[in-house]
């Protein structure tokens, strides 16, 4: 992954604290409402992934068994996301967007010298959605305004993406140890949030919400071998859960 990527997050986070503090200095200013908003958030998000779990833990069970330190279970990701808000009314918005998710974990092994082992596990999803909020009667304090909202939508998780791969540099493994597991599918879904609106003498607002994701891929099917579908160690077809419950920290730009 590259810095630029790594480093978005802290960068959203450092727009959000400055919106918090911006303020016109013109006296009798009122909190700005545009109806067109663009809104960016950087979410840390639950990931379920009950089944991909699973997978690793068989995976570890092989490494362990040969006295190597596992590799760590994913439990959650950070999910940017970038929407379109638009107010319809002053207490109803509609939104559109879409964002990416992606978790990486890896661990390296040196068994001699100029060799090297790498398994790594890997999730990348692509969540497009439509949905709306509801706006509650806004709270005003001098050129503050703060609004609290409920949302929903559905989803469409796109470009999903599992793999767990074993790679060697320097020394030649079974094949049967380099197979790995690459599998994808897209699916359906939905979300629904709560939080609040904050509004100020400016253009840039500021967006706190909890948010939960339903999203669930069924039936997996490996890349490399189209139409196969991908088992869990159980034998039963292997199901992605990307989804969970979140943290939105937003930054909407009022155009």
């Amino acid at each position: 992954m590259c810095k630029r990527f790594r480093r978005l997050p802290a960068v959203l986070l450092l727009a959000l604290l400055a919106a918090l503090v911006v303020r016109v200095p013109s006296a009798g200013a009122a909190a700005e409402f545009h109806k067109f908003n663009v809104v960016l958030s950087a979410i840390p998000t639950q990931l379920r992934a009950t089944d991909f779990n699973r997978v690793i833990d068989v995976t570890n069970a092989q490494l362990q068994n040969n006295g190597l330190a596992p590799i760590d279970r994913i439990h959650s990701s950070w999910y940017l996301d970038a929407e379109v808000r638009y107010f319809v009314r002053q207490n109803l918005a509609l939104s559109l967007g879409g964002g990416r998710i992606r978790k990486s974990v890896s661990q390296e092994y040196l068994p001699a010298i100029a060799q090297s082992i790498v398994v790594s596990a890997n999730i990348t999803s692509v969540p497009l959605y439509a949905g709306g909020a509801y706006y509650f009667k806004p709270y005003n304090q001098g050129d503050f305004q703060a609004r609290a909202y409920v949302g929903a939508g559905f989803m469409s998780v796109v470009y999903n993406r599992a793999s767990l791969a074993v790679t060697a540099s320097g020394i030649t493994l079974p094949p049967e140890a380099t197979r790995g597991l690459h599998a994808t599918n897209d699916a359906p879904g939905y979300y629904a949030e709560a939080g609040a609106h904050l509004f100020f003498a400016t253009r840039f607002s500021v967006l706190l919400s909890g948010l939960y994701r339903s999203n669930e891929v069924h039936n997996l099917v490996d890349e490399r071998s189209p139409g196969t579908v991908v088992r869990d160690p159980r034998g039963q077809p292997l199901t992605l859960d990307l989804g969970g419950l979140g943290f939105r920290m937003a930054l909407g730009i009022g155009m």
